[in-house]
């Protein structure tokens, strides 16, 4: 079969967004997934007696998560928290801490297997679940992130049946976009492998989740010049964090550096996901610049 012969699948529906600018050049979403260990865990509960390897990734929720903060602090930027069930049971502390500091949590699977490799219902019950851990906390999510970004179709259509209002996992546009999930409106806050820390910085040698260790400052140059043409396309940057890497101090200076440069063009604005995703939807809400 030739290229021109090749079906074009249109596996979802677009509508237009609202405006979701609001004037800036770009809009960036700084985006946490505060998976700490269940990445590992996923591959095998066995890795509990793995000490080393928990503690790599305890890493995360233990230090990464309070320096972010105090970070975002400092210059009074509001932030995405995606946390993954088995996360919030491991670590309570960073579901109240988070909250407390005026950041959104959302979604990101349970035990944060990948959607691809479940069936609809153990796709299904992970949702479940997950609601279930975050109401425990007094938190009613709104949006989701795949685990490893891994979606399939019954994800997108799970989402809108549960009245989710956002997600942030595929990669199909630099801009967000309305796509329907059990016939419902979703914002899709696009996501991209370039934005994302664990391709510059995951090492691990067993379980492999990466062979990377990458010069803070080739990613601060990776970052800023992306952003710097988003601005000229209208863009959104979501750019993803993981705690037990980017919390790292060489790397933590690397997000202050990548934070002041975006502050520095006048133009561009900080905002959580749900704003962006209300504004798409076209709700009236504000998109607020720093924590409430």
């Amino acid at each position: 079969m030739t290229d021109s012969q090749v079906p074009v699948v249109d596996w979802h529906e677009r509508q237009p967004a609202g405006d979701w600018l609001r004037g800036s050049s770009a809009v960036v979403v700084l985006s946490v997934d505060v998976d700490a260990e269940s990445p590992v865990l996923a591959r095998g509960e066995h890795y509990l007696n793995h000490l080393t390897t928990m503690s790599h990734q305890a890493y995360g929720p233990r230090v990464g998560v309070p320096r972010i903060l105090d970070l975002l602090d400092r210059y009074r930027l509001p932030a995405t928290f995606f946390v993954p069930g088995v996360t919030a049971e491991r670590w309570p502390s960073v579901m109240a801490t988070v909250a407390e500091r005026g950041h959104e949590v959302a979604m990101h699977g349970f035990t944060h297997r990948h959607p691809v490799h479940l069936s609809e219902a153990e796709q299904r019950e992970e949702i479940e679940r997950s609601l279930k851990c975050f109401a425990r906390f007094g938190v009613e999510p709104v949006g989701y992130r795949a685990p490893n970004w891994e979606m399939t179709r019954h994800s997108l259509d799970l989402l809108g049946e549960f009245g989710l209002r956002y997600d942030s996992s595929l990669m199909d546009d630099d801009r967000p976009y309305v796509t329907l999930g059990s016939g419902r409106r979703i914002a899709e806050l696009p996501v991209q492998w370039l934005l994302d820390d664990w391709e510059q910085y995951a090492f691990l040698p067993e379980p492999d989740i990466g062979q990377q260790i990458e010069a803070p400052s080739k990613v601060v140059e990776l970052w800023t010049a992306e952003l710097e043409a988003m601005r000229g396309f209208g863009s959104l940057c979501v750019l993803t964090l993981h705690p037990f890497l980017t919390g790292r101090p060489s790397r933590l200076r690397a997000l202050e550096q990548f934070i002041q440069f975006a502050l520095s063009r006048g133009d561009v604005r900080f905002a959580r996901a749900e704003e962006i995703a209300a504004l798409v939807l076209g709700d009236e809400q504000g998109s607020a610049t720093g924590p409430a």
